[in-house]
C-alpha cells in the first residue's frame, strides 16, 4: 500500500536526502559504545543539520528501552523513541528519549527503516571518522 509523505505535496522543494556515510559512526553513552557502524546513512534535510542513522544490527538494542513518546514529521513519518540505560558504579545512567527511529517511514525515505538516530546532546559523543 502506498505511503506518500504529505509534506512534499505542500513543499515540493523540501529535500530529505539519504546517503551512505562511507565513514565509521560511533555513539558512546556512559563510557559504553552503544552504536558502531561502517554502514550508517547520513540524512541531509532542508533546514536541519545532517543526522546519522545507524542500522539496527550495529546498535546495542539491549541497552535501549522503548518509550511512549512519539512525534510526526511530514516528510519522514511517525518517530518512536528509546531511552538508553547503561550500568555504572552506582546503578545505571539513563538518557530519556535519546534515540529515535521511523519504523514505518513514508515512501520517499523508506531507506531509513531499520535505522536509529541519536540526539547529540543526550549521549556523550557521536564520532564520524
Amino acid at each position: 500500500m502506498p505511503n506518500p509523505a504529505p509534506g512534499f505535496e505542500s513543499h515540493p522543494d523540501h529535500r530529505v536526502d539519504l546517503m551512505p556515510e562511507g565513514r565509521r559512526v560511533q555513539v558512546v553513552f556512559g563510557g559504553v559504545v552503544i552504536a558502531d557502524s561502517t554502514t550508517a546513512l547520513r540524512v541531509e534535510e532542508t533546514g536541519h543539520a545532517p543526522v546519522h542513522y545507524v542500522p539496527e544490527e550495529d546498535v546495542r538494542l539491549d541497552l535501549m528501552h522503548r518509550t511512549d513518546h512519539h512525534s510526526r514529521c511530514p516528510y519522514k513519518g511517525e518517530a518512536s523513541y528509546w531511552t538508553v540505560e547503561v550500568p555504572d558504579g552506582s546503578g545505571a545512567r539513563r538518557s530519556e528519549n535519546a534515540v529515535w527511529a521511523y519504523p514505518e517511514p513514508y515512501d520517499e525515505v523508506a531507506g531509513i527503516a531499520g535505522h536509529y538516530a541519536f540526539y547529540p546532546n543526550r549521549v556523550d559523543s557521536i564520532t564520524v571518522e
